[in-house]
């Protein structure tokens, strides 16, 4: 046999001094396991590398759960956060007319959408404030009853705060400028306080997967939450 070695000598020493970067790199473990498996013959079944093969595809199955999970992680908290910025500039403004236009400027662009639309049903809507109808891009006055009819469709949602679909075109009526685009929404039930008629927060985007039904509300519906008592305190 001869003593000259087969493969680089710097390759070689390198395996040596390092063993453990062959059993690190997967590639490399297939090649060697299939040369083995050739040496055996084919009369001869390898249950240990069924085994390992087997053992590499749950790792492999449970490093994607592992990102997954990890990216959603992220993602939740930048919700979150997204959510937070939101209230808080809510919370500044200092007059009825200063909420409405931050709602519709700073709040949609924190909330990275294309419309902002604050619903209020009224026993008279055609004869809304003057001074409120200037802000009619964010403040639609609506009939009773509107709110409910908007949201079910005739179908019934249950008590949910938060309805997340996709917008047909004979739906977007008061989206304003931006009606022909908005293809996802998300509507916000509002409890405006005993003896008031309620309200709904609506919310429009261009890209239909922005609100789909299979989205989780939690972040919304503590949006919607904080937002309905600030209504409430200026509506007293």
């Amino acid at each position: 046999m001869s003593s000259k070695p087969l493969i680089d000598a710097r390759v070689r020493e390198r395996i040596i001094s390092d063993p453990e970067i062959l059993l690190e790199d997967h590639d490399v473990m297939r090649a060697l396991v299939a040369a083995n498996e050739q040496n055996m013959g084919k009369n001869i079944v390898d249950l240990r590398g069924i085994a390992m093969e087997r053992l590499e595809a749950r790792l492999d199955r449970l490093e994607d759960t592992h990102r997954n999970v990890i990216a959603a992680a992220y993602e939740n908290l930048a919700g979150t956060n997204q959510i937070h910025r939101a209230v808080l500039r809510l919370l500044d403004a200092p007059k009825f007319q200063d909420l409405l236009a931050v709602l519709g400027g700073e709040v949609a662009d924190i909330l990275r959408v294309d419309a902002m639309v604050l619903v209020l049903e009224s026993d008279t809507p055609d004869t809304a404030d003057p001074a409120l109808k200037k802000l009619g891009e964010v403040l639609h006055p609506a009939p009773r009853g509107f709110v409910e009819d908007y949201i079910t469709h005739g179908r019934a949602t249950g008590a949910r705060q938060v309805v997340l679909r996709q917008v047909r075109p004979e739906e977007r009526g008061f989206y304003g400028p931006a009606a022909d685009y908005i293809r996802s929404e998300a509507c916000i039930r509002l409890d405006l306080g005993e003896k008031r008629l309620p309200g709904m927060l609506a919310m429009g985007c261009e890209d239909p997967h922005q609100f789909t039904p299979q989205q989780g509300t939690d972040l919304l519906t503590f949006f919607g939450g904080v937002f309905e008592r600030t209504m409430r305190r200026w509506l007293s």
